[in-house]
């Protein structure tokens, strides 16, 4: 066999090989189809469908930075220790949040089924006095140096709180919310400052049902395990509200009451809020309850006038306020409110969105202490002096 013979011999096996290879070639596998996130505007801007289920889900919260200035240990200022001398300063109260919301939303057989979480993480100091006392103890040894004790205001992580967790389907509500008696009924206007004379405590767990009649008429029937050592159920009765509401294009009318089983008290509040003009909204809302038990001191938890749900001061209250649009940026917001023991709380404030989503607030409040020198607690916001001056500057990052 020559040369070329071979040569020509290894050409064909080569090709007939390589023919054969090319029969069981390997075939790549087609890629799985992408699964994009699917925007769900069927409940509002930001929901998108959760990938592979028909939940929407929102996700949101909020970035606040805080800044107090005013009379110590009553709303807006704070005290620390000078690092000098150790004597007790006014300083700014400042407090940096962040929050963490989320939303979803899915359609049943049973009504819509939701849910709604918020989470804040604090960081700053706490809104109250600095104080540095001196001993001079005498030991076995005979008398010991002076010893200062300094109690003072550091700026720090203040911890997590859990404001919302509850599920929703239909009209019933279930989990951690704020009570009835005051998201039903509204809060006491759009200041910072709305509880200079209390309209009612908020945090609880809850087992609540929501009524829609249709007509603008509505309902809630709220079981609660209230909050705090005098809020707090003390047996298997829980406190109980309820609430009824009418609402048209001028406005609406709220009615709520609410039972302390604790301390078997009875508390109300009705409210009427008015579309005064296009940009002027009104409300006023009047507060009543009983407190023959909530004054006994013979309890072995005393109350001091100051049940879960009627806080104010004595048997009655009234708050009253309303927000004015000056333009499409800014808006000014007023509430005054009033109570038997003599407590009154003015809290003004001008909002301004520099950008969507981004707003400043400028506010001051006053505070005059009806019963500042009775033991009965009446001096609800710890004002060092019977009228107090305080001012707070916001800063809201909203998404």
């Amino acid at each position: 066999m020559n040369i070329k013979s071979l040569l020509l011999g290894s050409a064909a096996a080569l090709i007939a090989v390589s023919g054969a290879r090319a029969a069981d070639a390997v075939v790549v596998a087609e890629p799985e189809p992408a699964e994009y996130v699917k925007i769900c505007d069927v409940y509002g801007a930001g929901y998108f469908y959760i990938p592979g289920t028909e939940t929407c889900l929102r996700i949101g919260g909020y970035v606040r930075y805080d800044i107090g200035v005013g009379d110590v240990g009553s709303f807006d200022g704070a005290e620390n220790i000078d690092h000098e001398d150790g004597d007790a300063n006014d300083t700014y109260r400042k407090n940096a949040r962040a929050t963490f919301k989320t939303w979803t939303n899915q359609e049943t057989e049973l009504g819509t089924l939701k849910t709604y979480t918020e989470t804040r993480f604090n960081f700053g100091n706490e809104n109250r006095y600095a104080t540095s006392t001196t001993t001079d103890p005498d030991g076995p040894a005979g008398p010991l140096p002076p010893v200062t004790t300094y109690f003072d205001n550091p700026a720090h992580n203040r911890g997590v709180s859990l404001n919302f967790a509850w599920i929703q389907l239909g009209g019933l509500r279930v989990g951690k919310d704020e009570s009835a008696f005051n998201t039903f009924i509204g809060y006491a206007g759009n200041v910072i400052q709305d509880t200079l004379v209390p309209y009612g405590d908020f945090d609880t767990n809850v087992v609540q049902y929501y009524f829609d009649f249709g007509n603008g008429f509505s309902a809630v029937a709220s079981l609660e395990e209230g909050a705090g050592t005098v809020g707090t159920i003390d047996s298997y009765v829980p406190h109980v509200v309820g609430g009824l509401k009418w609402t048209q294009g001028w406005g609406a009318v709220t009615g709520v009451v609410a039972y302390d089983s604790n301390y078997e008290e009875v508390a109300g509040k009705v409210r009427l809020d008015v579309n005064a003009m296009q940009n002027l909204t009104l409300f006023i809302m009047a507060g009543y309850g009983t407190d023959d038990n909530l004054t006994d001191d013979s309890y072995a938890i005393p109350a001091n006038g100051r049940g879960f749900y009627k806080q104010w001061g004595g048997n009655w209250a009234v708050w009253g306020g309303g927000t004015y649009t000056i333009n499409e940026k800014t808006a000014f917001n007023l509430q005054a409110s009033y109570d038997e023991w003599e407590n009154l709380g003015i809290a003004a404030n001008v909002t301004y969105d520099i950008v969507p989503g981004l707003t400043i607030t400028a506010e001051v409040d006053y505070v005059h202490a009806g019963q500042f020198n009775d033991a009965d607690f009446s001096n609800w916001t710890n004002a060092d002096d019977e009228d107090s001056i305080g001012g707070m500057l916001r800063f809201q990052r909203s998404f």
